[in-house]
């Protein structure tokens, strides 16, 4: 195993607003958190108090809805005629350094008109990247990359039909099914390397059971693509082990070591020996110095994702809301309560503590590496 406290860091402050644009999604992952709200299709009809998180009849599922207090159901986020979208992304970077918007959902491709929130983005001077699992990628990067997309982090799930059943609920289990939803993400691959828009393929790896099939998707998409291996929240360290073993199998060496000042998301980097990159991207236990203190998830069992940055949805029939915590959606407040508020003021402050922490502290163990007084 190679030491990765010798590696050098690299370390990025913490710009970028994660942005739920749609709440509709064709797969069913077992270890979706849905940006920590509830499957909007099987909760219409539920007060608050009823969420359910699994067994609805679309068959997805909110890992963490049971216990983290979600009261609102999602809604898309239009980019309608009262530029509302273009109101809240500015409302949050006059609040917050936003260099980058990154759209999530649900399933953004289902969007019906991705390229509009794309537009208002770019306009805004935002950099614009969304995680996908390519359904409808295929029909819709063309038009989003000439709007402005700029990269797209793909889910992939394995090469067969069985490899994605396997990480997915009953309503997958036909092969035909299965088959299609491959297929559709080979042309997402295509269409957005055609397009210009860079690609990575990101890959959950809940335990060793998984490393064959992680295999065989470095071996199928990692010559076109930059792979990068992503822990399972629910599975710490069996997840973080079966890493270890894809690198070990693969005889990739590490190389940097990349932090996000003021979340907490690192990733390592690594070469395989025919000079391709590899990530692996895990979790650093970070906290806010005021809003987790106390908090029943503070420990290093139950918080599983840490502070990973803030997130704007819009809610049905309500406005735009603003959370920092999948595991804590109590902690949601509206756009215009968090702007104005203690935490809004807590997380800008503890982007630029920590980058300046880290800074200090990487530079100083390179001079120490280097011999350097």
């Amino acid at each position: 195993m190679h030491n990765l406290s010798n590696l050098p860091v690299e370390a990025q402050p913490d710009r970028t607003l994660r942005v739920k644009i749609i709440d509709a999604c064709g797969l069913s992952c077992s270890f979706c958190h849905n940006e920590g709200t509830p499957v909007t299709a099987d909760n219409m009809h539920r007060p608050a108090d009823q969420f359910t998180g699994s067994s609805g009849r679309s068959g997805r599922v909110s890992i963490y809805l049971r216990t983290n207090g979600a009261d609102f159901l999602p809604t898309r986020i239009a980019a309608d005629a009262d530029f509302a979208l273009a109101l809240a992304l500015a409302a949050v970077r006059g609040a917050l350094p936003t260099s980058e918007v990154h759209l999530t959902g649900g399933e953004p491709t289902l969007h019906p008109d991705l390229p509009g929130p794309i537009t208002i983005a770019r306009r805004l001077g935002l950099t614009v990247g969304l995680t996908s699992n390519g359904e409808a990628g295929a029909a819709v990067l063309p038009a989003a990359a000439a709007a402005g997309l700029d990269r797209i982090n793909l889910s992939v799930f394995g090469t067969t039909p069985e490899e994605l059943a396997a990480v997915q609920g009953p309503r997958l289990a036909s092969p035909k099914l299965a088959e299609r939803k491959l297929a559709t993400l080979d042309a997402t691959i295509e269409t957005a390397t055609a397009h210009g828009v860079k690609v990575s393929a990101n890959i959950v790896i809940p335990d060793r059971s998984h490393v064959d099939r992680v295999l065989r998707i470095i071996e199928r998409h990692g010559r076109a693509v930059v792979v990068r291996m992503l822990v399972s929240l629910e599975d710490g360290g069996a997840s973080l082990n079966a890493m270890q073993a894809v690198v070990d199998h693969v005889g990739a060496v590490p190389v940097r070591r990349i932090v996000t000042a003021g979340a907490s998301d690192q990733r390592v980097r690594y070469v395989l020996p025919d000079g391709r990159t590899l990530y692996a991207k895990s979790i650093r236990p970070v906290r806010l110095p005021e809003t987790c203190i106390g908090c029943r998830f503070n420990n290093d069992q139950d918080c599983q994702e840490g502070y990973y940055g803030v997130r704007l949805y819009r809610a049905t029939d309500g406005p735009f809301m603003v959370g920092v915590c999948i595991q804590r959606m109590d902690l949601c407040m509206s756009l215009g309560e968090f702007v104005m508020s203690q935490r809004c003021r807590e997380v800008a402050a503890f982007r630029d503590d920590e980058t300046a922490r880290l800074t200090r502290l990487h530079a100083t163990a390179s001079r120490a590496a280097q011999g350097c007084p």
